[in-house]
């Protein structure tokens, strides 16, 4: 790798180096180093990170034999060569579910001091990724119309005001959609250490189930609040409803699932419509009396940035599933975890117009789009960019960059280089 850094290397992947300031401020070495149980002079952080990295480019099997070599792709890994396939999986499948949850949960909080989360609305909601492993297993069918097919679910928190996933888990399509949330909201109250009446969940009408409201109520500080799916109208035609304007009003009145073995929960009606024969009404259950009109005119309708997420950051690993290995799955699946976190730092320290582009927009164009060179002068590795999309705006946040860190409070030294510092210079 020396050698390699000596002799100059030149290639259209060196964009992937504007990722490392991100990785020093989150402190993602420090994380793959625990996640792999070894140190720095070891590869296998370096192999972790090459995932992370392949992940950043919206792309899968992506080794030795199909393109990524000579372009500077195994450099910023602190690797002298591409990982097989053969040496990634054994990576991934020494390490347990647990491990990887655990590396979960170290991320979660690194994000939240770092104010990634606000931490007052969350909503949850499953991603179904279409499968092409050959095993048997349950089949998923969206809806009527359409034919059932293999299915990885996948089932994310996100926290609604920043628009950012806390965690997630995952599983064969046999789980339920119930236990998979109960082990999901454990690990999200474990990276949030929410306060009572402090964080709303809200989810969708396949989360209603008297199992999970009754967790929820009994041995977490969440509140829930989640629709019941159709309801006849003859159910709230003797009701008192509350109107807060024109074809809007409300009923909140106290209410036991079948089944439930806890309480107190709540039904909360939303009624449109001016004239009786036009009404129409839609039904939630929440563990919490809060404010009626926030909690299902505010809080409930920001669910919908969960699926804005996933046509964001979807293609950064969760986008179709292969093995059903669950070792693996999750491995890969954390792994793009902390490619969004890094990411996301990325767009929001340069704002607009890479704050406003996709995942695999922000790849193609700069990730594996700009041309440039990397060389070592003195203790620094120097990245040269030429024609680099929006220079001006790079340059500012970029050169001069060991000075940059230092007055953060961040150590310019890159482990798994050596303890070489990077700067970059535009052209």
């Amino acid at each position: 790798m020396r050698q390699l850094l000596a002799d100059k290397v030149s290639g259209n992947l060196v964009g992937l180096w504007l990722l490392i300031p991100e990785h020093l401020r989150l402190g993602t070495w420090d994380l793959l180093c625990g996640w792999t149980g070894h140190g720095t002079p070891r590869p296998e952080p370096r192999l972790a990170l090459q995932l992370v990295h392949e992940a950043a480019l919206c792309t899968t099997g992506v080794r030795e034999k199909r393109s990524l070599s000579q372009n500077g792709f195994e450099l910023v890994n602190g690797l002298p060569w591409l990982a097989t396939d053969v040496a990634i999986h054994h990576l991934l499948s020494a390490r347990t579910v647990e491990q990887t949850q655990r590396l979960q949960v170290a991320l979660g909080k690194l994000r939240r001091a770092l104010g990634h989360f606000a931490g007052r609305l969350l909503a949850i909601d499953p991603h179904r990724l279409r499968s092409y492993s050959k095993r048997q297993m349950r089949r998923y069918r969206g809806d009527k119309h359409s034919r059932p097919i293999k299915a990885s679910p996948t089932f994310f928190v996100l926290d609604c005001d920043t628009h950012q996933p806390v965690c997630f888990t995952t599983a064969t399509a046999a789980r339920s959609v119930t236990k998979a949330s109960i082990e999901l909201l454990g690990l999200a109250g474990e990276i949030l250490n929410p306060l009572p009446e402090q964080t709303l969940v809200v989810a969708d009408a396949e989360h209603f189930t008297a199992k999970l409201l009754d967790h929820l109520q009994r041995q977490t500080n969440f509140d829930l609040l989640v629709p019941m799916g159709s309801q006849k109208s003859v159910e709230f035609e003797d009701e008192t409803f509350t109107p807060h304007w024109a074809g809007y009003a409300t009923l909140t009145r106290p209410y036991r699932p079948r089944r439930s073995q806890a309480g107190p929960f709540w039904q909360l009606v939303q009624r449109f419509g001016e004239r009786t024969d036009d009404y129409w009404y839609k039904a939630f259950v929440a563990t919490t009396n809060r404010n009626v009109v926030r909690m299902l005119c505010d809080a409930f309708p920001k669910r919908w940035h969960v699926e804005e997420f996933f046509n964001t950051d979807q293609a950064l690993g969760w986008q179709r599933a292969g093995t059903q290995n669950i070792n693996i799955r999750y491995g890969q699946m954390t792994t793009a975890l902390l490619a969004q976190a890094v990411i996301h730092q990325f767009r929001k320290n340069l704002g607009a117009p890479y704050a406003n582009w996709d995942s695999t927009h922000l790849a193609e164009a700069v990730f594996r789009g700009i041309e440039g060179d990397i060389r070592v002068h003195g203790d620094t590795i120097l990245v040269t960019y030429y024609n680099a999309p929006q220079a001006d705006q790079l340059r500012r946040h970029y050169e001069d960059l060991p000075s940059r860190l230092e007055s953060e409070g961040i150590d310019p030294r890159i482990p798994w280089l050596y303890d070489l510092k990077l700067d970059f210079q535009f052209k």
